[in-house]
Formats: structure tokens, C-alpha cells, sequence
């Protein structure tokens, strides 16, 4: 299968020290798996640049959500940056993540993240672009239980993926879209999908979107 990198998300961002030196802020929880059994294992890639973070709070928030659904569940993470959210996934009992990112350096730390956590669960990497792994995934006929969206909130056919990512639902699945607080994704009528709650964490909002007759 092939691999997919996407702008890294976890990446911290350097301020300049008050003497005028460049200071990498500290990382929230060092980048590491929250939760199950990769518990407290450490991921690579958070100084790569171009990444907005997805803090540890939100991961948390994100699988706090999810509950059981989690557990034997197949989850699609788009925009994988250096797998973090797939990566909690597999340690909390997911059978198999993919991973889908188009940045050769974020796969590149997605990929040694992945073997380091090959214990918990399979694994593959799409690296392209998430609109085109999408159709190749659509194609072989693949859904998942689980999908994960969190596109650059200035992407310009964020809408168009989001469509794209609800025809990967499989029944009774759950698309969870994390965006900017304030500007809620919205998918197709026709999608199967129904909306569900949305939880706000700051500038960052988790909204769900629900197939079947699911609820939470």
C-alpha cells in the first residue's frame, strides 16, 4: 500500500527569549501516546516545521469521545501529520489505522513512529494527497469505523474532502472533524450521516457526524 504525508500537526512553535535567543516552547506531554497500552511512548517528528498542533488535551478529549467505539475498530486518520491521533488508536485497542499524509518528512516520522508502536496494532501509510487516497480507498472498497479529519483550517477544498470522508463511514461509524472553533464543518443530507455533538477546547472544536442510527 502507499503512503500519505500531510502538514504535521504537533509541531511546537519557537518564541523569541526576552534576550533576543530563540527558545523551542515545551512540548505539552513531550508528544506522547495519552493512553492503553503505548501508554507514555514517546512519537518523533514535534520540532519538524509546519505543523499546527493537535494538543494533548484535545487527543485526550477525542478518545474520551470515542470510548469503546475505539476498541477492534478500523480508523482512518487523514491529514496524519506524525500520526499521533492514529497512533492513540492503535495503543487503545483500534485493529488497524491508516494513515494518510503527503509530507515526505512528516511520513518519514510517522513511518519510525509506526514501527516503534507495530506492537499495538497494523498500520499503513498513504503518502498522497488525502483527496486522492480517498478515492483509491473508495475504490478498493475500504470503510472504517473510525474517521479522523483535521485539514489546515485555510485549506481551500476542505469541503470537498469532508464529502469525500463521509462516503468512507462504514455503518454505524463516526466522522470526527477537529477545525477552527466557530466555522462547524457540514457534510451532504444525502451523506448517511447525521450530525452529532460538537465539543469546543479552545480555538480547536471536535464536531461529530454520526452514520446510521448511531448516537453519543
Amino acid at each position: 500500500m502507499a503512503a500519505v504525508y500531510s502538514p504535521l500537526r504537533e509541531q511546537p512553535r519557537a518564541r523569541p527569549h526576552e534576550r533576543g535567543h530563540w527558545q523551542r516552547r515545551p512540548v505539552v506531554a513531550g508528544l506522547r501516546i495519552l493512553g492503553g497500552a503505548a501508554r507514555g511512548r514517546r512519537l518523533q517528528g514535534e520540532s519538524l516545521p509546519g505543523l499546527r498542533p493537535t494538543s494533548a488535551r484535545v487527543r485526550e478529549a477525542l478518545f474520551d469521545v470515542l470510548g469503546a467505539r475505539v476498541t477492534g475498530c478500523t480508523f482512518l486518520d487523514l491529514y496524519a501529520g506524525t500520526g499521533a491521533v492514529g497512533l492513540e488508536a492503535l495503543s487503545r485497542g483500534a485493529a488497524r489505522a491508516v494513515f494518510v499524509e503527503s509530507s515526505r518528512r512528516a511520513v518519514r516520522a510517522l513511518a519510525a513512529n509506526l514501527k516503534v508502536l507495530s506492537e499495538t496494532g497494523a498500520g499503513d501509510i498513504l503518502e498522497m494527497d488525502a483527496g486522492q487516497a480517498l478515492y483509491r480507498l473508495e475504490e478498493r472498497g475500504e470503510r472504517f469505523g473510525v474517521v479522523f479529519l483535521d485539514p489546515p483550517w485555510d485549506l481551500d477544498d476542505g469541503g470537498l474532502v469532508l464529502q469525500q470522508a463521509a462516503r468512507a463511514v462504514a455503518p454505524s461509524g463516526v466522522l470526527v472533524v477537529e477545525h477552527r472553533t466557530g466555522r462547524p464543518p457540514s457534510v451532504a443530507p444525502d451523506s448517511g450521516l447525521t450530525p452529532g455533538r460538537a465539543y469546543r477546547h479552545g480555538d480547536a472544536s471536535l464536531s461529530l457526524f454520526l452514520a446510521g442510527a448511531s448516537s453519543r
